[in-house]
């Protein structure tokens, strides 16, 4: 068995198996291949990366560790614990606070809150530089 990268003329690339180079030619003659994205029969080899193997004195290489969704999520938060450092709670007058801010009404500051989808969109349009953060903050009022 063979493994060929085909490509039509809509440039849409996928994989197909062949009992031989000869096979793929032979069906491809007969017009039997075609694009499983748009039905294109007009299909060619595309190029591929050689699998070439390991010299024989080498190790196989292991496959990376599945990552502990847990440890990446507690990674993350003390990442942006960190970046909130020496940063305000504002709560719900984060809009109003940024958007002063960003007009030099009010002296500029690290500041975090909440704010409605419609506010944080009409902060992005306005050009008031906002980010969303990753995970959920706890307003300092509510904490343990």
């Amino acid at each position: 068995m063979i493994v060929f990268d085909l490509k039509c003329t809509q440039t849409h690339v996928f994989e197909a198996w062949f009992g031989s180079s000869s096979d793929y030619e032979d069906q491809r003659a007969r017009g039997l291949l075609s694009c499983p994205i748009c039905g294109d029969a007009d299909i060619a080899k595309a190029v591929m990366a050689p699998n070439i193997p390991a010299k024989g004195n080498r190790a196989p290489a292991t496959p990376a560790a599945t990552p502990d969704p847990k440890a990446l999520m507690a990674a993350l938060a003390q990442v942006q614990a960190k970046m909130l450092e020496g940063s305000q709670w504002v709560g719900m007058s984060f809009a109003d606070k940024a958007r002063a801010m960003h007009a030099g009404e009010e002296s500029t500051a690290p500041i975090h809150g909440q704010a409605s989808l419609a506010e944080a969109k009409a902060l992005i349009e306005d050009g008031v530089p906002v980010a969303p953060l990753p995970l959920p903050v706890i307003p300092p009022d509510q904490r343990n």
